[in-house]
């Protein structure tokens, strides 16, 4: 297991415009060679934005783009048409596939701040598609099979014991609260990679949130 700890991560993003980025890979001018990727995951990005702040109009292209809400409102945009707010609890994806051009902005009174992770897709290409599920359960898990994963969501109260999906690669990012996984406390911002899990557990120290990544196709 490679813990990551949040202020370890790559900065990035525009500060004066209201915009602040912490990378947990390889990313733009933070380039690793060592951190490009873990399993299908090849970007887990903390975004935090001021109201009226956002990003422009940009492409991707082979590529899962997942996003998650910790708090205030998303407005997302994209060439296909689609026109969506997210909010804490809802998850999107966006299949970039051939090509795809969006905008994400806080247009709300309130900061924003989002988790998105980008997966590798098994196969490049195709059509772009687009997803949203409001207020995803603990218990049911979102699957990405483009990618060969599974974005479980787990909820904990102090004491409180979830398992860790047995896998090939798992990636674990704590949102909010503490926990304890194999032995190891975790905090906001903190994250683990795990090859190869097998009957782990974490442990809420605190009120927790965790995103958990089971990948097995990579």
């Amino acid at each position: 297991m490679d813990v990551q700890r949040a202020d370890t991560r790559y900065p990035g993003g525009d500060p004066a415009a209201g915009i602040e980025t912490r990378h947990a890979f390889s990313f733009g001018p933070h380039y690793d060679p060592d951190n490009l990727r873990f399993g299908a995951l090849i970007a887990c990005n903390e975004e935090r934005l001021a109201p009226g702040a956002g990003f422009d109009e940009h492409p991707h292209s082979h590529t899962e783009i997942v996003t998650w809400v910790v708090e205030g409102e998303l407005t997302h945009r994209d060439s296909t048409g689609h026109e969506t707010r997210l909010r804490p609890g809802d998850v999107q994806r966006l299949s970039s596939a051939g090509g795809v051009r969006h905008t994400e902005r806080n247009d709300g009174p309130s900061p924003l701040t989002f988790v998105q992770m980008w997966l590798a897709p098994l196969d490049p290409g195709g059509d772009p598609a687009y997803e949203i599920v409001h207020g995803i359960a603990d218990s049911t898990p979102y699957a990405v099979p483009e990618a060969a994963a599974l974005l479980h969501v787990r909820r904990l109260v102090p004491g409180e014991r979830t398992a860790v999906p047995d896998a090939a690669h798992v990636y674990v990012h704590v949102v909010r609260g503490e926990v304890r996984l194999d032995g190891v406390a975790l905090g906001p911002g903190d994250a683990a990679r795990i090859a190869d899990a097998k009957d782990l557990e974490a442990v809420g120290l605190t009120t927790a949130e965790l995103l958990l990544w089971e990948m097995n196709g990579h």
